[in-house]
């Protein structure tokens, strides 16, 4: 029965298959492709909204802040040690299953937050989370590369368009986790805006706020309990999902992880780094990181709750869910048409004019819609940052994924773990700025990156072109 589910099948190569054959297997792709989609959206429906609400939630001593950086600090560690031993031992699928569990536990430590269950709940998920996110990068191409080969696509193209659809449904659940805790949270809250938020939130926050009876600062612990559950029942139920219906990568694909060894894995993962390419992204990679915490901890925090009380965070978000979803399906579309480089150009002016804005602009009872406009072209933003570079690894290092990966979260990692641990020390101003100084260097690095891809494109062809000319005249001779 085993033998029926699995995706790939030993004989891996497509003139043997019928045209039947072809298509049952491209439509087993297609599937698994949406299912391991949508495992992430109910799984990150809970742990995207709650990162979205720690540093308001759990501010006391910047709990919540130091949570979030646990996290991505044992993500780093996790990066370097886990993915090649655990995908290698388990596979993708039972990766992703064992990996999962650790995001429920993590949500089930919310119920009571205290150091000692936040914290370790905290090292837990960063070690689950590695794996979990290099596994399904590794799933995806892979799938990619086979559903390009059956259907006489570019490579390119379909992963592209496949990490586009995953993102397209993964930042869904940035609308349905938002809708929730704002639809929990707000009972008996009705509309709140700070008296005095010109002058404390936005860009002139520099630190949480003492409660001072400000309805803001309110939220009801029982209301905190129901949410969580709700959480844990989307958490469950993205692990039944992944075991009762993702199929597994097998046949040549597995006998060739099982015979690499762990070690081997690892030491490829380091020795990754001597491509230039590789080290010409990390800027980017690290980018993507920072971005995203700013946006998960310090805007929600020093925008939205300080001006409009934590109720609201939910609603907000849903602007940045939605409109990252939106553009995640589009982009990866759109790719195909004009490449990279216009989509990451497009990416690096709106993300530049979005932190001009927040720089310049005073949160005003007038001008709530302001919020919801810059969560929007942040979830623009980060569509771009999140379906580009994830392609751009999987097509810069299709030969080489896990390592290829692994690097990747533990480079974005580490931008998350600078971003949480400086969070309760520096003013948003400050944070701004960083950003904008650390995107420039990631353009930078960037273009030269693509430079050098396209020399050892070109490089490749004409080395192909010259040994099929020696084999002509070869023939002829």
């Amino acid at each position: 029965m085993e033998k029926e589910t699995d995706l790939i099948a030993a004989n891996h190569n497509e003139e043997h298959l019928t045209p039947e054959q072809r298509k049952r297997e491209k439509r087993k792709i297609t599937k698994n492709v949406y299912i391991i989609s949508l495992g992430f959206l109910f799984l990150f429906t809970a742990f995207q909204s709650l990162q979205n609400l720690q540093s308001s939630l759990n501010k006391v001593e910047g709990l919540g802040f130091w949570s979030l950086c646990v996290i991505y600090a044992s993500l780093i560690l996790s990066c370097i040690l886990v993915p090649p031993f655990m995908i290698g031992r388990l596979g993708c699928k039972w990766t992703l299953v064992f990996s999962m569990t650790g995001y429920v536990l993590y949500t089930v430590a919310n119920y009571y937050a205290r150091w000692w269950t936040l914290i370790p709940a905290s090292f837990i998920i960063g070690m689950c989370a590695a794996p979990l996110w290099s596994s399904k990068c590794a799933y995806l191409t892979t799938t990619g590369i086979r559903y390009a080969e059956l259907n006489h696509e570019t490579q390119d193209a379909v992963v592209t368009r496949y990490f586009g659809i995953f993102f397209l449904i993964f930042q869904s659940g940035q609308i349905i986790g938002n809708l929730i805790s704002s639809l929990v949270l707000q009972q008996g809250m009705g509309d709140t805006f700070r008296e005095n938020a010109r002058d404390v939130c936005g860009v002139n926050f520099c630190k949480p706020l003492p409660a001072t009876g400000n309805k803001t600062d309110e939220y009801d612990h029982k209301l905190v309990i129901r949410l969580l559950s709700i959480y844990v029942g989307t958490g469950v139920l993205a692990v039944v999902l992944v075991i009762v219906l993702l199929d597994r990568l097998t046949g040549s694909l597995d006998r060739r992880k099982k015979q690499e060894s762990g070690l081997n894995l690892l030491v490829a993962t380091v020795k990754h780094l001597k491509d230039w390419r590789m080290l010409l992204v990390l800027p980017l990679t690290m980018f993507s990181g920072l971005e995203q915490a700013f946006t998960f901890g310090d805007f929600t925090q020093a925008f939205v709750t300080c001006s409009l009380g934590i109720h609201r965070v939910g609603f907000v978000m849903i602007c940045f869910g939605a409109t990252d979803a939106f553009f995640s399906l589009t982009l990866g579309r759109l790719t195909k048409y004009t490449g990279r480089i216009p989509i990451f150009i497009s990416g690096a002016v709106i993300h530049y004019a979005t932190i001009i804005v927040m720089l310049i602009w005073k949160p005003d009872y007038h001008m709530v819609w302001v919020f919801y406009v810059i969560a929007a072209l942040l979830g623009y933003c980060d569509a771009v940052w999140q379906t580009q570079i994830n392609a751009m690894y999987g097509v810069f290092f299709h030969d080489n994924q896990e390592p290829a990966f692994s690097n990747y979260r533990l480079w974005e990692s580490l931008g998350f773990v600078i971003a949480f641990a400086y969070a309760n020390y520096l003013c948003i101003i400050s944070k701004l700025i960083i950003l904008l100084v650390v995107l420039t260097l990631s353009l930078v690095g960037y273009f030269l990156a693509e430079y050098v891809h396209k020399i050892q494109i070109d490089q490749e062809y004409s080395l192909a072109d010259g040994m099929v000319l020696e084999e002509a005249s070869q023939t002829r001779s």
